[in-house]
This record gives C-alpha cells, structure tokens and sequence, in this order.
C-alpha cells in the first residue's frame, strides 16, 4: 500500500471512491447537495468518499478534520466492525459523527443542526472562528487580484477606461 501522510489520503484507493460517487445513495445525494457541497455549511469544504487509510469515509472535512459517516440498513449487521473502524479513524485525530439514513431522509434539519453545533464547539475549542474568516477574506483577496491582472478586466480595454 502507498499512501501520502496529507491526511492519510490512500491513493490506491481513489478508483474504488471514484466509483462509490458515481454511485452514491439518496440519502448521500440529499447530504452532500443540501447541505455539506460547495461549502455550504459554514464555508468549510468536505469532500466525498474519501479514502483515508484503508477506509473510505462518506464524507470528510480536512479544515474540521471531521468524519461524516451514513448508515445503512447494513450497518446494523457489522456494529462491531464499524466501531473498530471508529476507533482506529479517532486514533488518527479524527470526528466521527454518524447518521441513519433515515435521518437524512426525514430529518435533516436536525442533522444540519447537529453539524453547526459540532462546528460552533470546533471553533471555540480550536480558535478556528478567526481563521476562517481569514481564509475568505485570502480568497476574495486573491480573486480581486486575479480579476486585476486578467486581460479581459475593463481597465485593460484597448478603448481606455470605462
């Protein structure tokens, strides 16, 4: 096995997570477009099955060092090997916070709530409210610079300023 130490990303497992996306289940679809894509939960990025170690997680935020993790009807069979596969991911300095499909399907509301929650704690704990913060303002920061050095900018204009 290879693997890079950013993460305990394990890229010779990324074919097999590419396959679990183009194939997710309803209840992923709802989480990720509803609530955790495009940074809509607080402006922290999560990324889908993601392997890290020999496991591919559901859902993963490196800012939060944050597991999300959804069960299925199969995961009633296999609580012993999930829960050694929790202790092993926390080993590693990770959450893990795990939901029902059924509560994604009939209460997400309360899910999302569960999330800012273990955001809100994150950042008083961790002091990561400021660097957040930081980590837009670099964002915009760095777009309005890229926005002045393109060729297509109105200030750049072959019939002068506009």
């Amino acid at each position: 096995m290879i693997e890079s130490h950013f993460n305990n990303y394990n890229k010779d497992l990324k074919q097999y997570a590419r396959n679990l996306r183009n194939n997710s289940t309803l209840p992923e679809i709802i989480l990720w477009s509803k609530v955790l894509g495009r940074k809509q939960l607080r402006g922290y990025p999560f990324l889908r099955q993601r392997p890290i170690k020999n496991f591919i997680v559901d859902f993963f935020s490196k800012d939060l060092k944050l597991i999300i993790e959804l069960d299925g009807a199969i995961h009633q069979f296999q609580k012993k090997k999930d829960k050694q596969r929790e202790n092993e991911l926390k080993e590693l300095g990770y959450s893990i916070i795990r939901y029902a499909n059924e509560e994604i399907l009939n209460d997400l509301i309360h899910v999302e709530k569960t999330l800012e929650g273990f955001i809100d704690e994150f950042e008083e704990k961790n002091g990561k409210m400021a660097s957040r913060k930081s980590r837009i303002q670099k964002r915009m920061v760095v777009k309005e610079e890229n926005v002045e050095n393109c060729d297509t900018h109105p200030s750049n204009s072959p019939l002068g300023e506009n």
